[in-house]
């Protein structure tokens, strides 16, 4: 995410109709899992990426989430200096009643490892970028599997994002459905590492139409949600080419971008699963999730039909 405190406390008591909506106790596993040494920091490319890519391909078949063509996996290549690099994007979709899609992403690709072998700590281990994303996304899918959406949902785990959002031009280029049919883009990088409850969303400045869902669910929230990082001629803090939702954004495609702003671990080899902030974690992706399921319920099928043709 985002080119260019420590806090560990427990989960609050939430009332019992929250607590059905995110299973708490499997994104943190899955957060952990990710962010662990054993994926040697998910870089595109090597033996880490792809043990992450076993990871959520089988949580992809717990959900239930349904393959395209019988397979999760979309291989791409794009060169690294000298070097080609093979990515691979992961998705899937939950069947709504439109055949309209919502493409929900997060990019699972991180630094990899440090060339150092004198350090003590060589793996650049992503928890908040982005595995935090990740969980996000496959407890969004959880929900919608058992409360099957309007519409259809495709739930996409990208690659290639830190090299410059390879995995999201990849799935533009060569989309699973016409780009015409895809509504809108709800993406998610670094939404786990805030110190002042401070959740942000980009994408209302281009699509105002969006921030009526965004002042909904903001009022009743338990973070603080804030429409922002869009303004035109702000330069870096203008998150709109920043992650993955830039290529939903050159076609056209409305998004929304939620993430943190940047905070002392970000890229360095510290952003581990015990320096995330676990409460304020679960409490966004719980927001996300509400507003996915406004827009879902709420959202007129044809607003925009600015999708450039394929």
């Amino acid at each position: 995410m985002k080119w260019l405190y420590y806090s560990f406390c427990l989960l609050p008591v939430l009332p019992a109709v929250a607590q059905t909506k995110v299973d708490s106790s499997l994104l943190m596993k899955d957060v952990r899992t990710l962010s662990s040494d054993k994926f040697e920091g998910r870089k595109a490319g090597t033996r880490g990426s792809r043990l992450a890519q076993f990871y959520i391909i089988d949580r992809f078949k717990q959900i239930g989430i349904t393959p395209y063509h019988d397979t999760y996996e979309y291989a791409f290549y794009f060169q690294e200096g000298e070097k080609k690099v093979m990515g691979t994007n992961l998705y899937g979709y939950i069947p709504g009643k439109l055949s309209t899609v919502m493409v929900i992403s997060a990019h699972y690709d991180h630094l990899g490892m440090k060339s150092d072998p004198a350090a003590q700590d060589t793996v650049y281990n992503g928890a908040d970028d982005n595995a935090s994303g990740i969980g996000g996304l496959l407890a969004i899918a959880a929900y919608f599997k058992k409360h099957p959406p309007r519409y259809t949902l495709v739930f996409a785990a990208f690659d290639g994002e830190e090299e410059g959002l390879q995995g999201a031009k990849a799935f533009v280029a060569q989309p699973p459905v016409p780009l015409t049919q895809i509504r809108q883009n709800i993406n998610m990088d670094m939404i786990a590492h805030n110190d002042k409850n401070e959740l942000f969303v980009c994408g209302t400045t281009q699509y105002p139409d969006l921030k009526k869902y965004i002042d909904d669910i903001a009022a009743g929230s338990s973070v603080q949600l804030i429409a922002g990082h869009d303004k035109p001629g702000t330069g870096m803090d203008d998150w709109t080419g920043q992650s993955d939702q830039y290529e939903f954004f050159k076609q056209k495609i409305p998004f929304l971008y939620f993430g943190v702003e940047d905070h002392p671990d970000y890229h360095r080899l510290t952003d581990e699963y015990t320096r995330i902030n676990h409460s304020f974690y679960y409490r966004a992706v719980q927001t996300i999730l509400d507003v996915v399921k406004k827009m879902d319920s709420d959202m007129p099928e044809n607003k925009y039909s600015g999708a450039k043709k394929m």
